[in-house]
């Protein structure tokens, strides 16, 4: 293009805020990461445009695929997790949904724990239903077991370590170690660590799933997820399908996300330290049969949280009520806390109750407790009052 700038002082008032010749003194720095906004990307010729390559991340495309912004956000995202490549996708779900779309398709088979969070179950029934995807769901405990479900055309296992309601913690390097070499991915949704407390790629796993929404947002107002990977082929192929499907996040929602980052270990921290106290409290009351915390000796596959996390369990956790305890009863002590809200969707400053009736969840592992589960997360509450308010709902409800 031509130089504009010669002619600017002739041109019409408007011209000139549409293309301005704005001089503004360079070489501002701060810490934040400044937001660019785009949809267009302007090339500076028509070579540059026409050798453009869609997987080359080095030369901007089109805004939808990324800002300075987002990619920013997707770097340092990949340095938490220890991964090498990551992508942004606008909610947790349209993370693992990128997973199926780059991955799967006709005929292809699928393993999913049964704990699995329950849109990834909703979202492979319904691939199963409409598109032809076989799916099979099994114990989350089976470990190295799994090598008895794998079939010929199983090109996918998913893993959630804990499952986000009941909290069992999977085998991962046995179940990554039976699957290696057959030409399947694995895939975990490693929300619940938020990459702090568990590191899927030095346990083998392929690709790891956050919802942003959570932990590293940190505020409760954004919906935005990522999958991570070291592996350059798998990026590529996930990076596809993410084109084609046409979605994109915000510059804005990615600097509110990069503004949480550089706290987000800390809140992690605090969450895990007044969850375990709170758990470890509830174990004592009558009231409770089961705690399911997955740093309590007791829950199931708390040696391979021993083993395997590093960071803590943050703020999320489950109780089972003692059986006596009707679902209305049950119903009634949610409604009564004042400081935990009912809520689905955690990471935030703000305590959450949710009642689950687990039995019907459960499709390929049994479930031992006749009691009604309610998942807590923790916020960042004064931990006394947090106790306070549920003895409170106790004996309201239970009186």
């Amino acid at each position: 293009m031509t130089d504009s700038n010669k002619h600017a002082s002739s041109r019409d008032p408007q011209t000139r805020i549409v293309q301005p010749d704005d001089r503004i003194t360079p070489g501002f720095e701060s810490f934040a990461v400044p937001v660019v906004r785009g949809s267009t990307v302007v090339f500076p010729n028509l070579k540059a445009m026409r050798d453009m390559v869609w997987s080359d991340d080095s030369k901007w495309r089109y805004g939808l695929h990324g800002t300075p912004t987002t990619m920013t956000l997707a770097q340092r995202l990949a340095v938490i997790e220890g991964g090498d490549y990551a992508l942004l996708q606008p909610s947790g779900l349209a993370a693992i949904s990128n997973v199926y779309f780059g991955l799967v398709k006709l005929g292809y088979h699928v393993l999913i724990p049964d704990n699995v969070y329950g849109p990834n179950r909703d979202h492979a029934d319904w691939l199963a239903a409409d598109f032809g995807l076989e799916v099979t769901y099994y114990d989350p405990m089976i470990g190295a077991g799994i090598a008895a479900l794998l079939r010929p055309n199983t090109k996918l296992v998913w893993l959630e370590a804990p499952g986000s309601v009941t909290m069992e913690v999977q085998d991962v390097p046995a179940i990554v170690a039976a699957v290696r070499g057959r030409g399947i991915v694995t895939a975990i949704d490693n929300t619940y660590s938020a990459g702090l407390a568990f590191k899927p790629f030095e346990h083998g796993v392929d690709i790891s799933v956050q919802a942003l929404t959570k932990y590293q947002s940190g505020g409760s107002d954004i919906l935005m997820g990522a999958t991570i990977t070291r592996d350059e082929e798998l990026h590529k192929k996930l990076k596809r399908a993410r084109m084609r499907l046409g979605v994109g996040v915000s510059s804005d929602d990615a600097s509110l996300v990069l503004r949480s980052l550089p706290s987000m270990k800390l809140r992690y921290e605090a969450h895990d330290r007044a969850a375990l106290a709170l758990a470890q409290w509830l174990k004592t009351r009558l009231e409770v049969a089961v705690v399911l915390h997955p740093a309590i000796a007791d829950c199931p596959g708390h040696a391979f949280y021993e083993r395997d996390f590093k960071g803590g369990a943050g703020g999320l956790f489950s109780i089972v009520f003692d059986r006596r305890y009707s679902a209305a009863q049950i119903d009634a002590f949610v409604e009564a806390l004042e400081l935990f809200s009912i809520g689905w969707s955690w990471g935030g400053s703000h305590s959450l109750a949710m009642p689950y009736t687990i039995r019907s969840m459960r499709t390929a592992s049994a479930w031992p407790h006749d009691g009604v589960l309610v998942r807590f997360y923790i916020g960042l509450e004064e931990d006394a009052d947090l106790r306070a308010d549920i003895e409170a709902a106790m004996s309201e409800a239970f009186a």
